[in-house]
This record gives structure tokens, C-alpha cells and sequence, in this order.
């Protein structure tokens, strides 16, 4: 399952999970904003691209979840705390480790009519399961045996072997129920409006949504690329919000700027393990010799934390230690370089326009191989090409490694962890250790949370020794809203929760 967005974000790359340190004072994290006083005929809202499509099976990336979250809805739901509750189940029974069985609510009505059924669940699951549909959630399903119906409002999962990550999959777009060849006829608190093609696209109310009504009665999404025009859009009232905003406009919007738990890592991907980066110690070297700090300070305008290990703080269990921050030794990474052997070769690092922070984190990358006597090449790649990074090879042979931010779609560590399995599909650089493998196997069959966990901190260890890729730092979610509105969560919950049902008007 493809955990990372797929498509170039306008001032970071791509999605491509590390625990953060001591929070950073330049922010504070908002658990919430205020709740709305009352309702709004409407408010606008800044996407920084438009989505490729709105078909459930390809909202992989934050411009489609971001508007689906309020028009599509799951079995489960993602909640603004990222825990996870019941959605269009009302309630799922698990008789034994290989069965997940789901009551569908009743009465729960389509946009274009007609009422949720249980055949309709069977039918939206299984279009993951076809391989001529391609779906980007197929990864999801790799344990399930059959999905059908077993009652009139009840549909039964079987696996193939225990599955801890299943139902929780069930809070994303794996778990979407949309009626049988209208992919997008849903049952979301927001129905589509009209889709102005390179502009716009516009949510209107539902009013026979099932849960509590939406405070707005329409929505505005403006698709501005350019995030200097973003910003100012922002500050004429052009547009009242949007999330994913530009460090570079963090001073500038600081009246509106609120930050949440976010699940989001800014990293280093290795894509070639048999050059010069073949040697663990030259992977160590270059992230000891990393400035995390003063990219932190340039690259996300001091707004984050280091990262030390994949994944991120907020998706552990408070029982698990945290490890320590990475701290720089530029000496003994030089060694470890001697040591190797690897004194004057070569490695190909990608950059590119695409934003700051992906051409300062390149650039420090170069920096810290040339201190350490490395010879470090940049390679600049076209922001429209990037993303061929995260889902072609013959794009990243090209190159050693590359910038990513990759988010977490469900709130435990062990997702991190899975990509480095041998079949990966985020596993860019190819590595193969069964012993890897089979402790991943290992916690993904393990139902107990506390044991889970403990699983995965050894997958931690492991991932760590090898030095899989190079965490970063950790990047909160922002947001900004405008005087106008309120009600809009921090977290980046709003990918799978139906956050525009929450906005509202400020006074």
C-alpha cells in the first residue's frame, strides 16, 4: 500500500515517517481551533494543484484526499485527534484474527439517491482487488482472502493470515464506499458542484447527510500553484484557508497561521544501494554529518524538529522510549569514510526548483559529503518530472538519492517500518533481508498494540543499523484561515476527515 503522495507538492517533494526533538519555539502546536459560532453561506479555499482525478481508487495524494475527505466516506474514520472511530460502520467485530466483520449503517443515502447497501460495500472494496484497475490502495488488500456479503446491512473480510493494519486501512481511501460505477456519487456532509477545469471546483452542502449537517453551505476550492500568489490570496481575503502552506509565507500569514500533528517527515531516499552508498558506513557518515538544524532554520524557516528515526513520534505508543535526536559529528563521519574507503567518490544527489526546501536540503546534503570527502553531484530535475522519482525506476537510476516528505496515512509506527520490506513498493533502493522481512510479517500479524510495538521498535533498531534512509526533520502541519472563518482542524486528519463540514463562520 502506498502510504506517500505521489505527486510533486508545489514547495516540497513529493510524499515520500522520525520522532521529534525538543519542539523548535519558532511554533506551537494547536490541538484544535476554535469551533465555529454559527453557519456561512460559503468560504474559499487554496489547493495548490488540481486533482488528476476524484476516483476514490486514485486519491492518493493531498489535492484529491483533501477534497474527497468531505464528499467520500470510509468504513472507519481518521479523527482529528487520528484516532480512529466508526464511519459508515457503525460497528466492526473481529471473532477471530483472520475475520473483520462490518454493520453497515442503515438509512445512509447517496448524493444522487438511493440508500447504502451492503452489496455496494462488497462491490467498492473489491474494485482495490482488480489488477486492470490498478488501484494505488491495492498494497492494503495483499492479506485478504474474500470480501462478501453476510447479512442484509453486514459484509465479512476474510484474510489469508492475520492483518493488524486492515481496519485501520479502513479509515482511508481503501476503505471508501461510493455507489457501484459512480465513483464519485458518495455520502459525504458535501456533494460535487461544478468542476471549472484548471480553476476551480466547487462543494455544496448534502442536506440528507446521515451526521451532522455542514456549517458552510458551499465550498470554493481555487487551485493556485504558484505559492507567492497562494499567500496573497490569503491576505486580499481572496480566499479565507488552505492547508500545506509555503515556509517561505509562514512571517507573512503568522495572524492565521496555526500548526498540528501532522504524521510528516522530511528525509533522504536512498534509490542505489550498490554504488558508493553499497557500504553502511558511508550512509552513516553522510547522515552524521547532516546540519538538520540549520536546514530546519533555512528549509522550513525554523518551523520542525530533528528526526532520528522513520517514524514519526505521534504514531507511537507513549510506553515506547524515545530515542535520542541525531546529533552532528562531522569528525567521526570523516573516519567512517577512511574507513570505507570511499575518500573521493562519487555520489548523485537529486534537486530542483520544485521549492526551498528540496534545493537547501540538496544542498546541504553536498555540503556535509564534501566536508566528510565525498565527491557529491547534484542533479536538477524538473519540478513536473520529480515525481517520476516515487514511482519509476528507470527515473531514479539516475541518481543516489533524493529529497522526500512523506506523511503517514494511519497512526502507527509500523507503516514506517513496512516499506523497507523486500516487496515494498517505497522500498526505492531495492533491499532484501528475510530476517527484516519476517519481523515485519511478524508485526503486521500482531493484533496487541503494546506488542506491536514492540515489535516495531526492533524493526527500529534494525532499520537504523542499516541506515535504510536518512530521517531528517519533522514538519507540523499548517494551516491558515482568514478573520472570516473558524473551525478547521490542525491535524493532518483533514486527508481522510471530513474537516469542511467543521468551518464555519468566526463571529
Amino acid at each position: 500500500m502506498r502510504i506517500a503522495a505521489l505527486t510533486a507538492v508545489v514547495f516540497l517533494a513529493a510524499a515520500c515517517g522520525g520522532t521529534a526533538a525538543t519542539p523548535s519555539p519558532a511554533f506551537t502546536l494547536s490541538a484544535s481551533t476554535p469551533p465555529a459560532k454559527g453557519d456561512i453561506d460559503a468560504f474559499t479555499w487554496s489547493i495548490y494543484a488540481e486533482p488528476p482525478t476524484l476516483d476514490y481508487i486514485y486519491a492518493f495524494d493531498y489535492p484529491q484526499n483533501m477534497i474527497l475527505s468531505n464528499v467520500c466516506e470510509s468504513l472507519m474514520r481518521w479523527t482529528p485527534q487520528l484516532g480512529l472511530e466508526p464511519g459508515l460502520a457503525e460497528e466492526v467485530k473481529q471473532p477471530d484474527g483472520k475475520t473483520f466483520v462490518y454493520r453497515i449503517r442503515s438509512g445512509v443515502k447517496y448524493h444522487g439517491g438511493g440508500e447504502v447497501t451492503a452489496d455496494d460495500v462488497v462491490f467498492s472494496l473489491r474494485r482495490h482487488l482488480d489488477p486492470a484497475l490498478g488501484s494505488y490502495w491495492a498494497k492494503s488488500f495483499d492479506r485478504v482472502a474474500s470480501i462478501g456479503k453476510s447479512g442484509p446491512m453486514e459484509v465479512t473480510v476474510r484474510l489469508k493470515r492475520p492483518d493488524s493494519q486492515f481496519n485501520q486501512w479502513m479509515a482511508t481511501s481503501a476503505g471508501t464506499v461510493a455507489k457501484p460505477r459512480a465513483e464519485t456519487d458518495c455520502t459525504g456532509p458535501f456533494r460535487l458542484g461544478p468542476w471549472r477545469k484548471g480553476e476551480s471546483l466547487e462543494l455544496q452542502r448534502f442536506p440528507g447527510y446521515w451526521g451532522k449537517q455542514a456549517k458552510a453551505g458551499k465550498v470554493l476550492f481555487r487551485f493556485i500553484t504558484d505559492p507567492a500568489a497562494r499567500t496573497n490570496a490569503m491576505l486580499t481575503g481572496e480566499v479565507d484557508g488552505g492547508y500545506l502552506i509555503a515556509p517561505d509565507s509562514y512571517a507573512r500569514l503568522k495572524q492565521g497561521l496555526h500548526f498540528g500533528k501532522s504524521l510528516t517527515t522530511v528525509n533522504l531516499a536512498f534509490t542505489n544501494l550498490k554504488g558508493t552508498l553499497s557500504d553502511v558506513r558511508v550512509r552513516r557518515a553522510l547522515s552524521l554529518a547532516l546540519d538538520r538544524d540549520g536546514f530546519i532554520k533555512t528549509g522550513l524557516q525554523g518551523v520542525g524538529s530533528t528526526a532520528a528515526v522513520p517514524a514519526p513520534r505521534d504514531a507511537w505508543p507513549a510506553q515506547v522510549a524515545e530515542p535520542p535526536a541525531a546529533k552532528r559529528d562531522v569528525a567521526a563521519a570523516k573516519e567512517l569514510i577512511r574507513q570505507a574507503g570511499a575518500t573521493g567518490k562519487k555520489i548523485t544527489v537529486a534537486t530542483s526548483p520544485i521549492g526551498t526546501d528540496v534545493s537547501l536540503l540538496a544542498t546541504a546534503v553536498q555540503a556535509a559529503g564534501t566536508e566528510i570527502g565525498l565527491n557529491v553531484e547534484l542533479k536538477t530535475i524538473a519540478p513536473d518530472a520529480y515525481t517520476a522519482l516515487f514511482s519509476d525506476p528507470k527515473a531514479r537510476s539516475a541518481v543516489d538519492l533524493f529529497p522526500c516528505t512523506y506523511y503517514l496515512s494511519i497512526t502507527d509506527p509500523l507503516a514506517s517500518y513496512s516499506i523497507f520490506r523486500s516487496d515494498g513498493f517505497e522500498n526505492y533502493m531495492g533491499y532484501t533481508d528475510p530476517a527484516y522481512d519476517k519481523f515485519v510479517d511478524q508485526a503486521i500479524a500482531e493484533y496487541d498494540p503494546a506488542e506491536r510495538a514492540a515489535l516495531t521498535a526492533r524493526l527500529r533498531d534494525m532499520e537504523a543499523e542499516q541506515v535504510l534512509w536518512i530521517p531528517v526533520a519533522e514538519w507540523p502541519t499548517s494551516l491558515y484561515m482568514g478573520k472570516r472563518i473558524t473551525g478547521a482542524p490542525t491535524s493532518i486528519a483533514y486527508m481522510y476527515y471530513p474537516w469542511a463540514a467543521d468551518v464555519g463562520a468566526a463571529g
